[in-house]
């Protein structure tokens, strides 16, 4: 599947006449938590020549595509990426910090990458991941019942949030990075290491019961979570110029 997915991104530089200067694995697949049953979520970063940059006319900045095979491609151009990327895109982050990697040109991710602490916004993030993790968990858990894959995007956003408060920096993509930074006590990491063994045999709408102490700790964080996130700082402002030098570098 890696291979056709490399396949799929060549073909896509020919058909738009772009560089793709970036692409990875994103969602489950990338976190460390994918179902059998779960989709290839690809997302990229892409380049037009010189002269795209230089006209007037608004331009179509994206591609999304939906592709046999469950690939679901969305890529941003440069320019639409670096505006983001500005304004602490988490999404974006996440992508530069994906551990499934299938393209990159150069040393662009380890570039662009190495800039995210400048633009990283701690309140903003903390906001995000708490409100991620309080939506679902609001709409899907029933009497202690909840969706296997529902679980996860309730259980990492937490962790991505506690670990917002102690390191004041972007949490990493894979959740195992999370699991062994002592963010939960070893019994909250042990429950949910045993809920994720389940999840890569079982379908994404499989249903499971919350074991009790998973529940209370979920209850717990998201009340003292929301009990802080009013008093995180927030970014710097922020410095164009740093992000105009990256676009004509990588423009050609």
């Amino acid at each position: 599947m890696k291979e056709s997915i490399k396949q799929v991104i060549r073909d896509l530089e020919k058909e738009r006449s772009i560089r793709i200067l970036y692409a990875c694995e994103s969602g489950s697949r990338a976190w460390g938590f994918a179902s059998p049953d779960s989709d290839y979520d690809i997302r990229f970063v892409y380049a037009h020549e010189k002269n795209w940059y230089l006209g007037l006319e608004e331009k179509k900045d994206f591609i999304d595509l939906f592709l046999p095979g469950d690939l679901d491609l969305s890529g941003w151009d440069l320019a639409k990426t670096l505006r983001l990327f500005a304004g602490c895109n988490l999404s974006l982050n996440e992508w530069l910090g994906s551990p499934e990697l299938y393209y990159e040109k150069g040393s662009f991710r380890e570039e662009l990458a190495s800039l995210i602490p400048n633009y990283f916004n701690p309140r903003k993030a903390l906001h995000h991941y708490l409100s991620m993790a309080g939506k679902v968990y609001e709409k899907h858990q029933s009497e202690g019942q909840i969706g296997i894959k529902k679980l996860f995007y309730v259980v990492r956003p937490l962790f991505c949030c506690a670990w917002i408060l102690k390191n004041k920096s972007m949490p990493p993509t894979a959740f195992q990075a999370m699991l062994d930074s002592e963010l939960a006590t070893k019994e909250i990491v042990s429950e949910i290491e045993s809920i994720r063994l389940q999840k890569e045999s079982a379908l994404e709408g499989h249903q499971i019961t919350i074991p009790p102490n998973l529940m209370s700790w979920i209850a717990r964080e998201l009340q003292d979570i929301e009990k802080i996130a009013g008093n995180m700082s927030g970014a710097s402002k922020r410095n164009w110029q740093e992000l105009d030098h990256f676009l004509l570098n990588w423009v050609s």
